[in-house]
């Protein structure tokens, strides 16, 4: 199986895992890009995952779907294009041969959902949509810093060597925020200074892994000390418990420049 990330609009990947015939993608944003990439690479597109409702990670189904007859996989109590098949927390379902785990994280839209296969090619995948990015964490639209840090925390359980593929290259901004907030990371600090290399030869950042997010994501490190001094720092009212750490930090990141 080949992974691969294919750019939409300004920050944008739409992932594709393909066997070589037959293709996945995950929240096709728009779908001319993705079909041209498709027919480059001489591969029939079979499946669509959704991770939530938003328009740059939906707007491309229809049309996708209408000239492939893929079948389409998404959230159960999300408004998304139809037809479907509606999963929730709990659900297995197989595609190209791969079974996927489908996980509730709720936080950054209602009814956000991930996908996770315990082995593709030696190693797990997540595709984990606006929930889990490197170094960061979607906003909360319309989520409780309650559910995003229990669904954060439900993702960093998973195996050190679990592929994480967020959808948009977001990670330089990230960073920043995380050495701001996080200076001492040595971890951060040299991860920091790959990224940037990457992207100075306009390379993706991601995949991530759990392991690594676990040493220099914030917002996987509410409960850790350092975090909770930090977050006082700059926000004395803060609590020091790890739900008032993240809700302290991602207020923080809301607004930092």
């Amino acid at each position: 199986m080949t992974l691969h990330p294919v750019p939409a609009f300004n920050d944008n990947y739409i992932w594709v895992l393909h066997d070589g015939q037959r293709a996945l993608a995950v929240d096709p944003g728009e779908a001319d890009g993705l079909a041209q990439w498709l027919e480059q690479q001489g591969l029939q597109l079979d499946t669509i995952l959704i991770t939530h409702h938003h328009g740059d990670h939906t707007g491309g189904v229809a049309q996708l779907r209408e000239a492939t007859g893929a079948q389409v996989f998404g959230p159960a109590r999300e408004s998304v294009p139809s037809p479907l098949n509606r999963v929730e927390g709990g659900n297995t379902f197989e595609a190209l041969g791969v079974r996927f785990e489908v996980i509730d994280v709720p936080g950054h839209t209602a009814g956000h959902i991930a996908f996770f296969a315990a082995g593709v090619d030696g190693a797990p995948l997540l595709f984990c949509g606006d929930t889990l990015f490197s170094a960061g964490c979607g906003r909360l639209f319309e989520g409780t810093p309650a559910q995003m840090l229990d669904s954060l925390t439900r993702l960093a359980a998973l195996p050190t060597d679990t592929r994480v593929c967020c959808t948009h290259e977001y990670t330089m901004s990230n960073l920043r925020f995380a050495l701001a907030v996080d200076p001492g990371n040595t971890a951060l600090a040299e991860h920091a200074r790959h990224c940037q290399a990457l992207r100075e030869r306009n390379l993706p950042t991601l995949p991530s892994s759990i392991g690594l997010e676990r040493q220099i994501n914030p917002f996987l490190r509410s409960h850790e000390p350092t975090l909770a001094t930090a977050a006082q720092t700059h926000d004395p009212s803060s609590s020091t418990d790890a739900l008032g750490v993240f809700t302290t930090l991602r207020a923080w990141k809301n607004v930092f420049a």
